[in-house]
């Protein structure tokens, strides 16, 4: 018998798992997020008149489309660690939610969490 294999860990799955679990925190505050379709995609079509977008959000379809090379690529954490470079993607995602809602980002997170 083999010893077991570590389970895989990359940098796709990690980004999955942050979108999704920004996303569902999310869904959980806002009730107007609890039907919206959160999606990764590698990289948009092409630029914007502002660049490269990092998200996609398209209101009438419910639907918000996060970038995963642009976030990871051309974001600068001040620490390249693994806390960081979540916390990066968990912003891109409050910011998209924003974005739909019409908001400014820090209003997102629930009253407990204000200082």
């Amino acid at each position: 018998m083999r010893p077991p294999l570590p389970p895989l860990d990359t940098r796709v799955e990690r980004f999955d798992l942050a979108v999704g679990t920004a996303a569902e925190f999310l869904r959980s505050a806002w009730t107007e997020l609890r039907d919206v379709s959160f999606e990764i995609a590698d990289m948009p079509l092409g630029p914007d008149p502002d660049g490269i977008p990092r998200w996609r959000v398209l209101t009438a379809e419910k639907r918000i489309i996060m970038f995963r090379i642009p976030i990871e690529r051309l974001s600068h954490p001040h620490r390249d660690d693994d806390l960081h470079r979540r916390m990066i993607v968990e912003s891109a995602v409050f910011r998209a939610a924003a974005q739909y809602l019409d908001r400014d980002p820090w209003d997102l997170g629930p009253e407990r969490f204000r200082f």
